[in-house]
């Protein structure tokens, strides 16, 4: 009774060792991403001006940058520019319907 257990549980390790063998190879061998045409550094130096009068930096910031990487870099000019400068950055908004990006 007890070799049928055993030769269960030894087959059990074994698939779950090769399983998880197996990811590890596809996660080490797996490409490196491709550089992507990211805007996080532009958006950085766009935002910190957009943002350098306002009240609550560390909130303006964060979601200026959601913004400005949603919209591929396009943030208004200026900390009182008009939002028309750029549509998609005026017309994103938050799930109470309010403005998202300051």
């Amino acid at each position: 009774m007890k070799l049928p257990f055993a030769a269960l549980l030894i087959a059990t390790l074994f698939l779950i060792s090769s399983a998880t063998a197996i990811e590890f190879n596809n996660i080490a061998t797996s490409p490196a991403p491709s550089p992507s045409t990211s805007t996080l550094g532009y958006c950085d130096g766009k935002c910190a001006y957009r943002c350098s009068r306002s009240g609550w930096k560390d909130r303006c910031l964060k979601y200026c940058g959601i913004c400005c990487e949603k919209c591929k870099g396009c943030v208004p000019s200026g900390p009182y520019a008009d939002k028309a400068q750029c549509p998609c950055y005026r017309d994103l908004k938050n799930p109470k319907g309010r403005d998202k990006c300051p």
